[in-house]
């Protein structure tokens, strides 16, 4: 108990004093989730939006694909982008394995079916009247999305954030596609993982607070962007 004492102790010193290849790690981290969130976002909020208020050809095949990708493990996506950007790879000419961009791809793959799913929803409780009424009006096609994004944006802002907690605290496809290279594409979870298998915990479980109180912050924030929804609603 007091050597777990110890290392916890420990941890929060390198918190704290700034430890520079701790919050290095945090900050790869924080970098590669927010630009694969960044990427993912427009075009998974432009699909589910057209998913929730057109019916065509093939929707109900999309909405099945993209529901059946949601139980895909990140460690087959990992395979697959390791398949395609290895040497002998179709795609080995780019040397994207082992790079940060690899791994920005692989969080986009990871993110996008959660937020087309969880924008298809929050769209479906918009009524279609609102887009028909916007273009009466001569509300230009984006402006009419925006309106009506605007309607749920507090569901939006949950899809986001639910999103960025999904890959920034994803392990398998990153360490697979990055490599884990200090100072390069060693990220929380997988540096949390090389320190468990060293029997090291103190850097571990430093960084096993981060995602905690990223975990609690984010669940706050939905939570709180949740409440607001329903009282809009209830108004």
């Amino acid at each position: 108990m007091n050597s777990i004492s110890e290392a916890t102790i420990a941890a929060l010193y390198l918190l704290i004093s700034g430890d520079a290849e701790l919050w290095g790690i945090i900050l790869v981290s924080f970098r590669v989730s927010l630009s694969a969130l960044l990427i993912a976002f427009p075009f998974a909020m432009m699909l589910g939006f057209v998913l929730s208020f057109w019916r065509f050809p093939g929707h109900w095949f999309i909405v099945t694909l993209n529901n059946t990708l949601l139980a895909v493990p990140t460690v087959v996506i990992g395979l697959t982008l390791v398949l395609l950007f290895s040497r002998s790879g179709p795609f080995g000419d780019l040397r994207l394995l082992f790079t940060q961009p690899a791994m920005i791809i692989g969080q986009i793959l990871i993110c996008f079916p959660l937020l087309v799913a969880m924008l298809h929803m929050a769209y479906q409780g918009v009524s279609r009247h609102a887009w028909e009424t916007a273009r009466t009006l001569g509300c230009s096609r984006l402006k009419t999305l925006w309106l009506i994004t605007l309607e749920v944006r507090f569901a939006v802002l949950a899809a986001a954030v639910t999103a960025f907690g999904r890959i920034v605290a994803e392990v398998g496809c990153a360490m697979m596609v990055g490599g884990n290279i200090a100072g390069y594409t060693r990220t929380i979870t997988t540096s949390i993982a090389l320190e468990t298998t060293k029997g090291e915990y103190v850097q571990g479980i430093a960084l096993g607070i981060v995602l905690l109180v990223l975990a609690l912050g984010l669940n706050l924030l939905v939570g709180i962007s949740r409440g607001r929804s329903v009282q809009g609603a209830a108004q």
